[in-house]
């Protein structure tokens, strides 16, 4: 079986390796130390174009300037940090950037309750270290050093969910751009191109507040939910289709009015107003990103290709309904079951099917 086929997921760099190697080949701007692409390329990576008759899949649909700055940011010796709600594509932009930038995005320091210092510096091999002592052989060294020595970028995601502490040990490291190893007696200096992407969530539980000192060592951009209902949906429709065909889902892709019908119900429980502006909704106890509306149509495709048709129909998107908007079982039943009652219910023939649907399951 081909390989591109046989993994779960690939990196970014091996799924869109066959752009990365057209935009190198007909770049011809001026590329800074470490960089496989010019900024300009790198741009067009991410945004979308054509290169050589070749069409540039857009990884990020959005406010281009945003892209723009980001890179600008990696071209100084500052460090970048995407901000926002869950779903606005933080981690994937991270891993885009670092994919056409330097064609590795395994660096990556995933942030919880339970990283420690060590993640962020290096650690030991503790059988080696008592066999023989301190030893470049028994140290084991963090993405974040890994990047410093070859000059490339790692990734630090969700940094926000590390304790201070942890958080704080980035400080010297952005600082000075070198690692000291006493053990050793020596220390380690960032190779030019060296930097580092963190994201950093504004809304989930679990979220620590980042220091003044540390948020001054990085260039923040906030990137913002989708402004209007035509690009998200849009988002959802591409990524959905770029899912179900990495998973081979036997399943025909959604119509464009179920997934217009997603979105529209997630935006609304999202900003707490349906979309005319006429009637006040309450909102449920999770984050009704992005994200969770491509999640909820993948499934319901998995659904219908697994036990349907082939075919999402709206016993399939209720389903997934319901496990993305009831988080909490008492308070999201009945925050749900007014949405549906009060909005949907009133929307007339087109909503109807899926209103019964969603009904019988909220039961």
């Amino acid at each position: 079986m081909d390989q591109k086929h046989n993994v779960v997921r690939m990196p970014s760099e091996r799924l869109y390796l066959e752009e990365l190697e057209v935009l190198k080949s007909a770049d011809r701007e001026a590329k800074p130390a470490g960089w496989q692409l010019s900024p300009k390329a790198v741009l067009t990576f991410l945004v979308g174009g054509e290169v050589k008759g070749m069409p540039i899949t857009p990884k990020y649909i959005g406010n281009k300037r945003l892209v723009e700055m980001a890179i600008a940011t990696l071209l100084t010796d500052r460090a970048l940090m995407l901000i926002g709600e869950p779903g606005t594509a933080k981690s994937w932009l991270s891993e885009n950037l670092t994919a056409a930038i330097h064609g590795d995005s395994s660096k990556v320091i995933q942030g919880t309750a339970g990283t420690s210092e060590e993640h962020i510096r290096y650690s030991w091999n503790y059988a080696m270290l008592l066999a023989q002592g301190p030893s470049d052989q028994a140290l084991i060294k963090s993405p974040i050093f890994r990047a410093m020595e070859t000059g490339g970028i790692a990734r630090f995601e969700e940094i926000s969910r590390c304790a201070s502490e942890v958080q704080d040990a980035l400080i010297s490291i952005l600082s000075e751009k070198t690692i000291s190893i006493p053990e050793l007696g020596r220390e380690v200096s960032a190779a030019r191109g060296f930097s580092v992407i963190a994201t950093a969530n504004t809304r989930d539980r679990g979220v620590n507040e980042m220091s003044a000192a540390l948020k001054r060592r990085f260039n923040i951009i906030v990137l913002p939910a989708p402004s209007d209902i035509e690009t998200e949906v849009d988002i959802v429709r591409k990524r959905v289709a770029e899912i179900s065909a990495s998973y081979e889902l036997q399943a025909e892709l959604p119509e464009d009015e179920a997934v217009r019908k997603v979105v529209t119900i997630f935006r609304e429980l999202r900003s707490g107003m349906t979309l005319d502006g006429k009637e006040k909704v309450k909102a449920p106890s999770g984050v009704i990103s992005t994200a969770e509306a491509i999640s909820l149509l993948t499934g319901s495709m998995a659904l219908a290709g697994s036990f349907g048709s082939g075919r999402i129909q709206e016993e399939d998107i209720a389903a997934g309904l319901q496990g993305a908007i009831v988080k909490d079982e008492e308070k999201d039943r009945l925050v749900w079951k007014e949405y549906l009652e009060n909005v949907m219910k009133k929307r007339g023939s087109t909503w109807r099917n899926l209103y019964y649907a969603c009904s019988e399951m909220n039961n």
